[in-house]
């Protein structure tokens, strides 16, 4: 989105009407330009409310296919695309949603060799993904860029977030220095979620996007956002940065020449 013309100014009317928005806000959310690290439960929410805001390009990358067992949380996806690659179908709902939005599927899992290849030219990130090593090959990426990440996850029927901004807080490897032993931590499909909750917090990491794009509020940074949904309770932990941090210690490495 260009300029908020006439066609724009009727679709984000009941943004542009608040006093922290404006035409001027609302040119902000079209000129920024998020990728999104899964095309699953977190990611669907984030993506969907995103995309409807006018974010002007969305990156969104997912290796995997569309199965039976993700309709019931990832809205996305329908039943008349089982067997299709998420990514692209992720792809086609956002622009039937807002035609104004430039999609721009990728059929990748984001590992530490493609990260920084994926993630070039987009001003922030949010990961949705599902595992420990996609989390961390995000994070730093994204610290040595210093490009804001906000940071998701859910199980069961407890969620959290937080949002990352390299130089102003920890970062992912400050919460958790590396990833558990596979036999600790097994893959998201092995694991249970109801299937509201990834909604929840996928809409508190567009939230947080939203907030980074206009520069207003308090954003999540240095403060884990823990939601219980059996207790209805949100609740916060503080994180510190972490002297011993790899990727905090990488940057500094990076950037003190």
């Amino acid at each position: 989105m260009k300029d908020v013309d006439v066609d724009c100014r009727q679709r984000y009317s009941r943004q542009i009407m608040l006093p922290g928005v404006g035409v001027e806000g609302q040119r902000k959310i079209g000129a920024a330009s998020v990728f999104i690290v899964g095309a699953g439960g977190l990611g669907s929410a984030a993506a969907y409310y995103l995309c409807a805001a006018g974010v002007g390009k969305l990156g969104v990358a997912d290796p995997d296919q569309v199965e039976l067992s993700n309709l019931q949380r990832q809205i996305l996806h329908n039943t008349e695309r089982l067997g299709a690659a998420k990514a692209f179908s992720a792809a086609q709902t956002l622009r039937d949603l807002n035609p104004e939005v430039e999609v721009a599927p990728r059929r990748q899992r984001l590992t530490v060799e493609n990260a920084r290849e994926l993630l070039d030219g987009y001003d922030l990130v949010v990961d949705c993904s599902d595992n420990f090593h996609t989390r961390h090959a995000v994070n730093d990426a994204c610290v040595c860029a210093r490009r804001p990440l906000i940071y998701g996850a859910v199980q069961g029927f407890q969620g959290q977030a937080m949002t990352i901004v390299p130089g102003e807080g920890p970062c992912y490897r400050c919460l958790c220095p590396d990833p558990p032993a596979p036999e600790e931590a097994p893959p998201g499909w092995q694991r249970g979620v109801i299937g509201v909750l990834p909604g929840l917090i996928g809409l508190v990491q567009a939230s947080e996007a939203l907030k980074l794009i206009l520069g207003r509020g308090e954003l999540l940074t240095g403060r884990l956002l823990l939601y219980d949904m059996l207790a209805m309770e949100f609740s916060q932990v503080r994180v510190k940065r972490s002297a011993g941090c790899p990727a905090c210690g990488m940057v500094k490495e990076v950037f003190k020449k």
